[in-house]
């Protein structure tokens, strides 16, 4: 079984077809600029250029850099401040031509790395973070996703952590590896004073280069690994969110609705992008 998966990026906008049993792509990725302003409608015009472009008629799931909830854009930290408070599911599922699955960015690549990456099988409490024109993150309780969290924005001397660990930063800034690690290194460790996982997934586009950064780093209780999906994670958790019932199953956590045809992570981060009362898609209980 196939979807299109998209993720939508502060920089690039990037999408694929993906074989749902096993996270692979079944075509090649294709990438497009994210328009300049990057406000709604020139973005919802790139949507609708990459499904043109495999002339896609199946089940569609979309990402989108910030806080998602019930279709509704909450946050766009590194897109134009007229997606908040939009209804984004359905100006892109007008794009498209059908109707679209929308979810966070960072929570789509941890559900691709939680079925079938870096943390397929993990108990306990697993944090994925993106580091890229911003920093995503996305954390799971043996297996079930805490839906939209922002730990990209903590405080850190002052800045939000994006704006001294991002790659965007890296580059802004010109530093060197050892420079960008050691605020990667603060950054984690701040991460790990507050939720304390037992492992930390690294994904985004510099994950490519993670032996660079990632031997500098210290102090770590946590496992630290690169995504074993890299940057395709988040076109992978897209295209699983427009078919969930396809996923491979995910280790299900304390409490959770049991449904052998549907993970555990993959299912939470359906549930809360707009979808409920849906058959197939049941609810976690969390708040809107």
């Amino acid at each position: 079984m196939h979807a299109l998966g998209i993720d939508i990026g502060g920089t690039g906008m990037k999408a694929a077809p993906v074989d749902l049993d096993t996270g692979t792509f079944v075509a090649d990725r294709v990438k497009i600029a994210t328009p300049r302003p990057a406000v709604p409608d020139a973005v919802a015009e790139v949507v609708q250029k990459l499904v043109d472009t495999f002339s896609w008629s199946g089940p569609i799931g979309i990402t989108f850099p910030g806080v998602v909830m019930n279709g509704v854009t909450r946050t766009a930290a590194n897109l134009d401040n007229a997606w908040i408070g939009l209804d984004a599911r359905a100006l892109l599922s007008k794009a498209a031509g059908q109707d679209v699955r929308l979810l966070n960015d960072a929570d789509a690549a941890g559900v691709a790395e939680m079925t079938f990456g870096a943390g397929k099988g993990e108990p306990g409490t697993v944090f994925m973070v993106t580091f890229g024109t911003g920093i995503g993150s996305a954390l799971f309780v043996d297996g079930v996703l805490v839906p939209n969290t922002e730990f990209g924005h903590l405080e850190i001397r002052g800045k939000d952590a994006e704006a001294r660990a991002s790659e965007r930063a890296k580059t802004a800034h010109d530093m060197n590896w050892k420079q960008w690690a050691k605020n990667v290194n603060e950054y984690l460790e701040h991460i790990q004073a507050l939720v304390y996982p037992q492992l930390i997934i690294v994904g985004g586009g510099i994950s490519r280069q993670s032996e660079k950064f990632l031997p500098l780093l210290t102090g770590m209780h946590a496992r630290v690994v690169p995504a074993a999906m890299l940057n395709d994670a988040g076109i992978a958790g897209a295209a699983m969110s427009a078919h969930p019932g396809s996923a491979a199953p995910v280790r299900a956590g304390a409490g959770a609705t049991a449904n052998p045809s549907l993970g555990t992570a993959a299912r939470t981060a359906t549930s809360t992008t707009g979808d409920r009362g849906l058959p197939g898609f049941p609810s976690p209980g969390l708040p809107e």
